[in-house]
């Protein structure tokens, strides 16, 4: 791949905001104004991606579009396969997705800071990616923290699913609708995982903050906007105090409703002495003026602002984009860093049969047993494409995308 025009003032740009890296030295990063400050003193300019579809499984990463939030994958794995071969699925996914030469790689690029979306459910005895009652959400954030320890990364905590769904669409493994704003059972299950994952790395300086949920209030309820939106505040607040009473430690990063893009329903910006906001945009104008709201509101805050994802366009437009953030103090970790094909910084290749098999039947009527008896290819077969797979993610079967890298003012180095 030819690396895009104009990279070498990108990168010249790159120079000014690049980051010693975490220092292990039991301090943390910090709020001052509209920065975020090492302990070294140094600002801390955040650069980097995503761990997408790792303990958030969606279905575009595998290559479906019908079957997409991580409950329906599973469940459509466990039609084609049984549910037993769909449990070592799982694990063996998550051996192998994310490994220490990913973040490796990733710290390679320049990067500074990984962004970890994570289900709620990994955290607690809820059925989730082939384990029951004794789940691994600590073991898998602890590996992240000390491979980004030993290659001087930051690590972002981002509760992409929580109980209930915040969101009201298959990102957040939910029911169409955010039952997490309206159930108080939920909400208390959100506080309370929460202050258990605080409460365990509460002295981790590799920590950069707490993201408390991810994209919350989908676009989908207009008609109920102004309500579900309203409601966003007060439990972000029930959240952080949640938070406080086991760690006084880190940044909580707050999210703006429908999609992070609306901000004016917050009004109490300062109700904690270690905030700050982030947005996220995929399409649209890369411009200055097209992201004014987020710039005032940044302003107007006097806090910081993160654009925790952007990405899946053109490299022009991601070059444009990041050049505009820097331009405007915005940092920011592009969506995702794996999944099939390209559109991220390593693509994954599909197994010869994976479209004839996997994803037909993903894409099946199975509506009815009769559905998924007709639908359902040979076992041995779709074992050995899901194996495939796994080892095409493998970091040493990837296939860097050296443009898309480039196109957001890192570096790829063969």
């Amino acid at each position: 791949m030819k690396p895009i025009k104009s990279i070498v003032a990108l990168l010249t740009a790159f120079s000014l905001f690049a980051c010693d890296g975490v220092k292990d030295d039991g301090q943390f990063v910090r709020v001052q104004g509209v920065d975020l400050i090492k302990p070294d003193g140094e600002k801390l300019f955040i650069l980097g991606t995503n761990l997408g579809n790792w303990l958030n499984p969606e279905g575009y990463m595998f290559g479906f579009s019908k079957t997409n939030s991580p409950w329906m994958i599973n469940q459509m794995f466990s039609e084609m396969v049984g549910p037993d071969a769909a449990a070592e699925f799982w694990s063996s996914f998550k051996d192998n997705y994310i490994t220490r030469e990913d973040i490796e790689f990733i710290a390679s690029t320049g990067s500074n800071t990984i962004r970890l979306p994570f289900n709620y459910k990994l955290f607690t005895d809820e059925d989730y990616m082939g384990l029951t009652g004794n789940q691994d959400g600590f073991k898998r954030v602890d590996d992240v923290i000390s491979w980004c320890r030993e290659f001087g990364l930051y690590l972002i905590l981002d509760m992409h699913d929580c109980p209930g769904g915040q969101t009201g669409d298959n990102i957040d493994d939910s029911y169409g609708y955010p039952w997490l704003m309206v159930s108080e059972k939920s909400q208390q299950l959100f506080c309370d995982v929460w202050k258990n994952i605080a409460s365990r790395y509460k002295d981790e300086p590799v920590v950069l903050g707490y993201e408390l949920m991810n994209e919350p209030i989908a676009t989908y309820f207009e008609a109920e906007r102004d309500t579900l939106n309203s409601m966003l505040e007060p439990l972000y607040k029930r959240a952080v105090a949640a938070i406080r009473t086991a760690d006084k430690n880190h940044i909580v990063l707050l999210g703006g409703a429908q999609w992070n893009g609306t901000f004016t329903c917050f009004s109490d910006w300062k109700f904690d002495d270690k905030i700050m906001y982030t947005c996220h945009r995929y399409g649209g104008s890369p411009t200055e003026e097209a992201f004014q709201n987020i710039i005032q509101f940044r302003d107007s805050t006097g806090l910081p602002m993160y654009m925790g994802e952007t990405g899946h366009n053109s490299m022009e437009w991601q070059h444009t984009i990041c050049q505009m953030m820097r331009d405007n103090n915005i940092g920011y970790t592009f969506w995702p860093y794996k999944k099939v094909d390209g559109s991220c910084f390593m693509g994954i290749k599909r197994p010869e049969g994976w479209n004839e098999v996997v994803v037909a039947f993903s894409e099946a009527a199975r509506s009815t047993y009769s559905d998924i008896r007709a639908a359902r290819p040979d076992q041995k077969v779709a074992v050995k494409l899901m194996n495939e797979y796994i080892e095409n993610a493998r970091f040493s079967n990837c296939v860097p995308q050296e443009d898309y890298i480039e196109s957001m003012g890192l570096r790829y180095s063969k």
